[in-house]
């Protein structure tokens, strides 16, 4: 496992301290391990969703949407 160190803006650390304080997670880090998957899981969507509009501009014989 990787350990990272992370500097955030006050406000956003006011928030994920909220949140933690709420009990809308556990930890701090919980937080960071959520926010981190959903991140890559959206941008995956949007790469694959990406490759396949090009795929289709290709087929139809125009360029690439970007």
């Amino acid at each position: 496992m990787k350990t990272l160190e992370v500097e955030l803006p006050d406000e956003i650390a006011r928030e994920v301290d909220n949140a933690v304080r709420a009990g809308v997670f556990e930890s701090v880090v919980e937080v960071v391990r959520v926010a981190l998957r959903e991140f890559i899981s959206r941008r995956r969507f949007e790469l694959m969703e990406r490759q396949q509009m090009e795929d289709i501009a290709w087929a139809l014989g125009s360029k690439p949407v970007k």
